[in-house]
């Protein structure tokens, strides 16, 4: 029912939407560096999520007790400090596409009880958020789960009530293409849009 959301451009707004449409949210905090643009993505999500955004001013407090916390920014070094989250927290952590560059901690990955990728194979070659936890022996690939095996039931998604989990996402165009399958199909039965000359 609380969110906290790191970061203030289309990925924050489009995985903050997501989290309002399928949960029922009460409470959501934002942090980004700028002060400006956290006001305007409050201001504007509100409105949008039918629901409280509010702007804070240091980012640990945007990661301290919430049910859900979201990291869709460009950072480059880790936007809060792992030992401030809750148990039973899961993570969207989105915005990381790059080896070099990392949103959560070496603590936020050791303290994640699952781990899923929407690719390991990508991950292993774009998620900077890891690199830090394997040269530390946090973690390792075999101990995280692709999400399609959380989703169909093959892997649990949350073993226990207060198992912190987490899910890294690099962004697969496989999963774009049959999302626009999807659409152009419904879209196709609703008699919605105009076919273009391709």
């Amino acid at each position: 029912k609380v969110v906290g959301v790191f970061g203030t451009g289309k990925q924050a707004r489009t995985q903050l939407k997501a989290v309002c449409e399928t949960r029922k949210i009460d409470y959501v905090e934002v942090y980004s560096r700028n002060d400006e643009n956290r006001r305007r993505f409050a201001d504007e999500m509100s409105e949008l999520c039918n629901t409280e955004v509010e702007p804070v001013h240091a980012p640990d407090t945007a990661a301290t007790e919430k049910d859900i916390v979201i990291t869709a920014t460009s950072s480059s070094a880790p936007v809060f400090d792992g030992r401030v989250l809750d148990e039973g927290t899961h993570l969207n952590v989105v915005g990381s596409n790059f080896l070099q560059k990392a949103e959560i901690d070496v603590t936020t990955v050791r303290r994640a009880d699952v781990i899923a990728c929407d690719s390991i194979a990508q991950c292993q070659l774009e998620a900077g958020d890891f690199s830090a936890a394997l040269t530390e022996h946090a973690i390792d690939w075999p101990l995280m789960h692709e999400l399609s095996a959380i989703v169909t039931g093959r892997n649990t998604g949350r073993p226990q009530k207060d198992s912190v989990t987490l899910f890294k996402s690099t962004g697969l165009a496989i999963e774009d293409v049959a999302l626009a399958a999807k659409l152009v199909d419904l879209a196709t039965k609703e008699r919605i849009g105009k076919p273009l000359p391709f």
